[in-house]
């Protein structure tokens, strides 16, 4: 049987996170804790849908417990960063078992501030843990920076996986070739770039889970920036003329949705990235993304229109964003067989 990485939407087993701790990041204690109780409100929101694990550094466990309360499963492990969605495994299944995908990473395209000697290495502590084996890949590349429909298409982003700064050497059809072999798909839609804010200092340089998601086979979730004063109005344009173009590996046309961006611009004289898109999909649940923002209650809107079945729970991630990402990046799921 092929291996392939379900949609996220398949019934979950768990969800793994990891512990924010001391580094580049989160440069001062202030920023930690904020970004510990960001993290914790997180674990508490998906934990009310499906088991949560998270994996703390050396001594952090204890700190974790006083936030994330009893029902998270503590798992200690030598971490640099907190961005499991990158530095975690990418499950995929045959149907009757799971193996997890082991891609190399370095730190985001090797960015001055990143360290990577440990995150390098927990997508194999995870699968350790969840008693899977391993399927290595050479290929620099983030969880952040795939998104499947479940049925053979892969959304991938140009400055991502052909940047210079993950893999230089390798060509477009290479890339496809080791995706599809990893995941199972067949076709792969590539986006011009990310959103504009990922370009920044902690930015990872075009994430596509920030700005387009599959919703279900057929159905894709666009970012859509709709005042022109922000340079993502372009980048939001394109990306949906492209994502509105594009056939599917079944050969669909795509039902492009547009989900309004929220209406800050800019913080701290920086073009924010705030995005709906990088929600999370758990058993019964939508953890969306919110920012005390008028456009909060128009996302949970359009997520409850497309999942009816599923209870939308709104979590405040202006402090994840703040060290540059979102509740997508900082979750991934272990799907059940």
């Amino acid at each position: 049987m092929t291996f392939r990485m379900p949609p996220e939407w398949a019934p979950h087993e768990r969800t793994w996170m990891a512990w924010p701790g001391p580094n580049p990041t989160f440069s001062n204690a202030a920023e930690l804790a904020e970004a510990r109780e960001a993290w914790a409100a997180v674990a508490r929101a998906v934990r009310a849908f499906e088991p949560v694990v998270m994996v703390t550094g050396p001594g952090q466990a204890e700190s974790a417990r006083a936030l994330v309360g009893p029902g998270v499963e503590l798992v200690e492990r030598d971490l640099d960063d907190a961005w499991m969605r990158d530095i975690g495994p990418t499950f995929v299944s045959d149907g009757s078992q799971l193996a997890a995908v082991d891609w190399t990473f370095n730190g985001w395209g090797a960015q001055d501030w990143a360290r990577w000697d440990h995150d390098s290495k927990i997508a194999r502590h995870v699968a350790d843990v969840a008693g899977v084996p391993v399927h290595s890949s050479s290929l620099v590349n983030e969880g952040g920076a795939i998104h499947v429909d479940g049925e053979g298409t892969v959304l991938l982003t140009d400055t991502v996986q052909l940047g210079p700064e993950r893999n230089p050497d390798w060509t477009r059809a290479e890339v496809e070739a080791e995706i599809h072999a990893r995941l199972g798909t067949s076709k792969a839609i590539w986006l011009p770039r990310g959103l504009t804010g990922d370009y920044g200092r902690y930015g990872t340089r075009g994430h596509v889970d920030i700005v387009a998601s599959f919703a279900a086979p057929g159905v894709v979730l666009v970012h859509t920036q709709q005042d022109p004063a922000h340079p993502d109005f372009e980048v939001s344009k394109e990306v949906a003329g492209v994502l509105g173009s594009a056939t599917d590996a079944r050969g669909r046309t795509l039902e492009v949705v547009d989900v309004p961006a929220p209406t800050v611009l800019t913080e701290d004289g920086e073009w924010v990235d705030y995005s709906y898109i990088n929600h999370y999909l758990c058993n019964g649940g939508v953890v969306l993304c919110s920012f005390d923002d008028p456009h909060d209650e128009v996302a949970a809107g359009i997520f409850a229109r497309l999942f009816p079945d599923r209870t939308v729970t709104l979590v405040d991630a202006r402090t994840i964003f703040a060290g540059g990402g979102g509740i997508h990046c900082i979750t991934q799921q272990q799907p059940k067989i």
